[in-house]
């Protein structure tokens, strides 16, 4: 079923940044790596947004119909709870009548500073990269014990796990952590790989639930963050520059800045929600729907979720537009 994946992945899945002009990467001009910037397709495929995309996002929640559903998500709940407390993050309602100056609001508790919104992200994303990486090598080793196909699940696995990876390079640039902190999240990934691949070895759909959960989580975090600054109330990041390393992954504009670089962070975070909840309610051995391609965000940023008969669907269609497309060619 798979024989023209190389033909849709060039032809019909292509995004912008398959047409962004590319540059060779810089020779290096010091003793560190951190002065060499490299640019191009050093990347796995990922989406690049148009602008309304970035904008047709939606806080969705996926309520539990199982009782696999309801322990996937007890278990993000519990995960959640110690994110927050490691990282230092809290979040209460401003009241409404409330006339607070951003001091006072930062003083009760009702809003962060830029170094706590850091801390946050940085220990978020050094542990969202697991379990794609945990989910692509265990498929990949079953592959290779039944030495049969995967039905196109590892590539989007490892897409999703350098994605998170390239979220925190991207937030690196704005502070490199101390030992301390790098001692916690070393303990956590640590634990949470080793949890989470014994437990994907017994239930690869409970995991892909639990993974559609937290992100669910992310992309509340995010959207926070985008009305804290665009509320004024993180002004070192108002006007600040979008990293390097951030144009050069999402295809961002020369003048963006970090408002931008974090909605196109929540719109990754989108597709790995969507993406999760899909994947779990599929067979072991059902085809990956979006091997080929993704829905936009247009979809992704307003539906939870493929149930099984939409992502068998979705798949068919796919096929159908490479018949067209050979058709044409053949023509």
């Amino acid at each position: 079923m798979f024989n023209e994946v190389c033909l849709l992945v060039g032809d019909l899945a292509a995004r912008p940044s398959a047409d962004a002009e590319r540059s060779t990467s810089k020779p290096p001009t010091g003793n560190t790596t951190d002065e060499v910037l490299y640019r191009g397709d050093w990347v796995l495929f990922h989406p690049v947004y148009a602008p309304d995309e970035l904008k047709s996002v939606e806080v969705l929640h996926r309520e539990p119909t199982t009782l696999a559903d309801r322990n996937a998500k007890r278990f993000m709940r519990l995960c959640r709870v110690g994110f927050d407390i490691v990282s230092g993050y809290r979040h209460k309602p401003i009241p409404p009548d409330a006339n607070m100056s951003l001091e006072e609001l930062r003083k009760k508790g009702y809003a962060m500073d830029e170094h706590a919104w850091l801390n946050r992200i940085l220990f978020l994303e050094s542990i969202a990269g697991v379990p794609g990486m945990v989910a692509a090598t265990c498929r990949h080793l079953k592959s290779l014990r039944l030495m049969r196909r995967d039905s196109g699940w590892i590539h989007t696995l490892l897409e999703e796990a350098e994605n998170e990876r390239m979220h925190l390079m991207t937030f690196m640039t704005l502070r490199n952590p101390g030992w301390f902190f790098r001692m916690l999240i070393l303990g956590a990934q640590g634990v949470f790989y080793n949890m989470f691949f014994f437990s994907y070895l017994i239930s690869p759909r409970v995991c892909h639930r639990f993974v559609g959960y937290l992100e669910e989580e992310a992309v509340i975090t995010y959207s926070r963050c985008i009305q804290e600054m665009e509320a004024g109330r993180l002004p070192l990041w108002s006007n600040k520059p979008a990293p390097e390393i951030a144009k050069d992954y999402w295809r961002l504009r020369p003048d963006a800045t970090m408002l931008d670089v974090i909605y196109a962070v929540r719109s990754d975070e989108t597709s790995h929600r969507f993406v999760n909840h899909s994947l779990a309610n599929l067979g072991k051995d059902d085809v990956n729907p979006f091997a080929l391609r993704e829905p936009d965000m247009h979809v992704k940023g307003k539906v939870i979720e493929f149930d099984r008969d939409v992502a068998a669907k979705y798949v068919q269609d796919s096929h159908d537009m490479l018949d067209k497309q050979k058709k044409a060619v053949d023509h």
